[in-house]
């Protein structure tokens, strides 16, 4: 099944001085197999604010070994829907999170991040999380 890897995961493993090394093997482990799934939000969030060009241009190219899924109406459409489906139960969300959502359960992928709101997204609409823990 393929891993939809959020923007704190991919974060993590490129942009902090020290990143987490069972993260990071992790990460490399899902690449290798072919699981990795990105979309463009993901894909902007990770490039914005970076000031050096040389590193945005480093992790540019790194991110162009990855095709985006191609977003259509329905995922836009479904974003909303759960977006409303968890205000409707006092659980507060950003659009990207709501989009990386409704891609996920559309596409029949598993979310991989380190945001534990995802957990509060899982109770009230059909998505798959997995959390970094010590085994994936």
């Amino acid at each position: 099944m393929k891993i939809l890897v959020d923007t704190c995961i991919w974060s993590q493993v490129f942009r902090h001085k020290s990143p987490n090394i069972e993260l990071t093997k992790k990460l490399k482990d899902l690449i290798k197999d072919g699981r990795v799934a990105i979309i463009g939000p993901i894909r902007q969030e990770l490039l914005s604010g970076i000031s050096n060009e040389k590193q945005f241009g480093q992790l540019k190219e790194l991110l162009s070994s990855f095709e985006d899924i191609t977003l259509k109406t329905e995922h836009f459409e479904k974003a909303a829907e759960f977006s409303n489906i968890c205000r409707s139960q006092g659980v507060q969300g950003s659009t990207i999170d709501f989009l990386i959502c409704a891609v996920a359960c559309l596409e029949n992928l598993i979310i991989f991040t380190t945001d534990k709101d995802f957990e509060n997204y899982k109770r009230f609409l059909s998505i798959k999380v997995k959390q970094f823990v010590e085994s994936f």
